[in-house]
């Protein structure tokens, strides 16, 4: 999967939703975690859109509970699949070392990977925020942070971060989680972030703060255009 550009991504653990996401998406998360046979979803997948498949653990914030070494097994297995472009792997994983044999199964198939981080509890600082970013990109093909924007200052240093990473020409994908930073999902881009996330129905979002898929493409598009 390529990320040069900016890369909508429609969030689902539902396959299925791939006819209704694809006149908006260039591409599905396919929440692993989330979905009840996830790899026998990805072998009678069919559709159109490429997939950045997510096994989300649930200390990062996800659903899957159980051996964090059958999950990144799970993941690997996904690269197998043509359709799935790009895989997302937790920073803190790649960094214990137990996310070894899924970054070189992904590098052997062509499959791109994302390195992930995500802050519940608030914002680090922007120096802070810069070098998560500047560590999880020499992992990966995209370096991805997600925090929790408690103020107006908080956006402000995430899209200050974001900028600074993309000036110095790395691939990040960012954006603040909850009410106050729900704005960044949609100039993020603007700043470099290279991956957004929106679920087809807003009911269905799979992280706090996410508009759904048509209004997130909506307004990037008018902003990106007017920029």
């Amino acid at each position: 999967m390529n990320f040069d550009s900016f890369v909508l991504a429609a969030s689902t653990a539902d396959l299925g939703e791939e006819p209704a996401a694809r006149e908006h998406a260039d591409a599905i998360e396919f929440r692993m975690d989330l979905a009840e046979n996830p790899l026998a979803a990805l072998e009678t997948y069919d559709g159109e859109l490429p997939i950045l498949a997510t096994n989300r653990a649930a200390w990062e914030g996800g659903e899957w509970d159980g051996d964090d070494v059958a999950r990144l097994e799970v993941l690997a297995e996904a690269t197998r699949f043509d359709a799935v472009g790009a895989i997302d792997v937790e920073l803190e994983a790649i960094l214990e070392g137990d996310a070894e044999d899924v970054l070189g199964t992904a590098r052997d198939q062509g499959v791109s990977v994302v390195a992930s981080s995500h802050d519940f509890e608030g914002t680090p600082t922007r120096g802070e925020m810069v070098s998560t970013l500047t560590e999880a990109g020499k992992h990966a093909d995209v370096a991805k942070l997600a925090v929790t924007a408690e103020s107006k200052t908080d956006t402000l240093a995430l899209l200050a971060a974001t900028e600074q990473l993309t000036a110095h020409g790395d691939r990040v994908a960012t954006m603040a989680m909850g009410e106050v930073g729900s704005h960044t999902r949609v100039v993020a881009p603007i700043y470099g972030s290279k991956i957004g996330y929106a679920p087809v129905d807003e009911a269905d979002a799979t992280a706090p703060g996410q508009y759904d898929l048509e209004r997130l493409k909506n307004l990037v598009s008018r902003l990106t255009t007017d920029v």
